[in-house]
């Protein structure tokens, strides 16, 4: 009788200095099915698929994969038994070519003049035919470095694809697609499904979990907490088993008056022909302004031109009625503007440096005295402070971020900009990767930044953020600015209809 599970994950436990990240975790995953695996940030779900993956070692329990013990001490023995992985965090070559990332390691070769070298269109043909027949529209050729996440994000789908493997864990794999590219994405999955490919499905967009999966198990702080079909569960009764207790709103009540205009843009045009063009928008004190728009909408570019990281080829902005010219990040700090940014990996952490640090590296000046030295001791005594302000789940404040959940980094990262003190937050996909426990803290602090007077753009490719946080939505397409919609009275259907067309 063949074996009814595909996987099992039995009893594993793993710990860090400090840190006890699985207690007895059980996971067992049926052949062409697609296993849901959901928790909060920190609950630890992706250190048991790294420690399925090789990636990690762990310390008790076993794993038993197509009915035999298996341990793989690193990827690539992972890979060559039939188990790939799409990771949360991207992590490509940039400066290799698309269809390089995808075979890496793994090229076609021919003999030439005697000697074997790399068969480029063989490889070329290769991507071409995968890319085809999972309908994703990427030159092969093409370097990383150009590609925009998304793109990044269904390379790194393809790649898990080429190995046909029997298991793919698909870590966060919807956090930076658009709603076609999520379809698409659920596409393959029945078709990987229909050829008897088990997946295991990591999201914390909920709504994903009740269209695509068979079965969720769920965890918390590192424990199993069961697993039941998807068709038994509703939306409560998931949240309520992930965060222990009622979550009876997705979205804080929120108590902020929008007031005076803090920040003015006026026919903003970048310097680069395809990215934004003529953009006019106000945002005011006490104001959380949401910004929409697909993938390509240049939102992040905008943003990020205010900020003073990309260059503008005309236009004016104004801050508190006078106008500023902002040509690089110490400016914009001095003008009192915030950037948190969408990739928390490559542009927000510094995984190496402790939580105190990441806190603290824009403001050590604050702590400079008389004689110039650093006080070091208040410096920390703040920083323990805000860790308990903001519910940071960490051992202490020396612990190395990178050990963090990345709903924690995310709030060490907006701790760090309120110690500059700064009037106007811009914040990039604010909840990205984060679960629903973590997305309401985050709400939280938003709110009460509102309320206490800052202006706040929230880009969102999340509708229900968009629609549950924004007091007014800007919506841009191609550059544009294509509408504004009240958020009282903006819906799907009015957002993707300017999302998709120019006014």
């Amino acid at each position: 009788m063949p074996n009814e599970y595909i996987l099992e994950m039995r009893n594993i436990s793993k710990s860090f200095p400090g840190v006890q990240a699985l207690n007895n975790v059980t996971l067992k995953v049926r052949p062409g099915s697609v296993h849901a695996l959901v928790g909060e940030n920190g609950a630890g779900k992706s250190t048991l698929m790294k420690c399925l993956f090789g990636i990690y070692i762990y310390d008790t329990g076993e794993i038993v994969f197509d009915g035999e013990k298996v341990l793989f001490k690193n990827p690539r023995e992972a890979l060559a038994n039939g188990i790939s992985m799409i990771q949360q965090e991207l992590n490509p070559i940039p400066y290799m070519t698309v269809m390089e990332n995808i075979w890496l390691r793994r090229y076609p070769v021919k003999n030439y003049a005697g000697i074997r070298v790399i068969d480029d269109k063989k490889m070329y043909e290769d991507t071409k035919a995968l890319f085809d027949e999972l309908n994703i529209n990427i030159d092969p050729k093409a370097l990383v470095t150009t590609l925009s996440v998304s793109q990044v994000q269904m390379m790194e789908i393809a790649k898990a694809v080429s190995y046909n493997a029997r298991v793919i864990v698909m870590d966060e794999p919807t956090s930076s697609l658009t709603e076609n590219e999520v379809e698409q994405l659920f596409n393959i999955i029945l078709k990987l499904k229909e050829q008897g490919v088990a997946i295991i499905y990591i999201s914390h967009r909920l709504e994903e979990i009740f269209k695509v999966t068979d079965e969720v198990t769920i965890m918390r702080d590192g424990h199993y907490i069961g697993t039941w079909q998807t068709d038994e569960l509703t939306m409560d009764m998931v949240i309520s088993r992930m965060v222990g207790r009622e979550l009876t709103n997705r979205f804080p009540e929120r108590y902020n008056v929008p007031g005076d205009v803090i920040l003015k843009v006026e026919n903003l045009t970048s310097i680069n022909p395809k990215s934004f063009k003529n953009v006019s928008f106000e945002l005011r004190r006490g104001e959380i302004l949401g910004v929409g728009g697909l993938v390509g909408a240049q939102r992040t570019e905008l943003m990020e031109a205010i900020f003073g990281i990309r260059r503008i080829a005309s236009g004016h902005i104004y801050i508190n009625g006078r106008e500023v010219t902002i040509r690089n990040p110490i400016e914009a700090r001095s003008n009192k503007l915030a950037l948190v940014t969408e990739d928390r990996r490559e542009m927000g952490i510094f995984p190496v440096l402790s939580v105190s640090d990441n806190i603290l590296i824009t403001s050590w000046n604050r702590y400079v005295n008389y004689r110039f030295v650093i006080d070091e001791r208040k410096a920390l005594r703040d920083v323990d402070d805000s860790i308990k302000t903001l519910n940071i789940k960490t051992p202490s404040h020396k612990t190395l971020i990178q050990f963090l959940s990345g709903g924690n980094q995310q709030k060490v990262i907006f701790e760090r900009w309120l110690f500059t003190e700064p009037e106007i937050f811009i914040l990039d996909e604010p909840t990205r990767g984060i679960d629903v426990g973590a997305k309401y803290e985050i709400y939280n602090i938003m709110v009460e930044l509102a309320t206490q007077g800052k202006g706040i753009i929230m880009i969102s490719s999340e509708m229900p953020e968009l629609l549950g946080m924004s007091d007014r939505i800007m919506i841009m397409c191609e550059g544009r600015v294509s509408g504004f919609v009240d958020g009282r009275e903006a819906n799907e259907e009015l957002i993707m209809r300017y999302a998709t067309q120019l006014a």
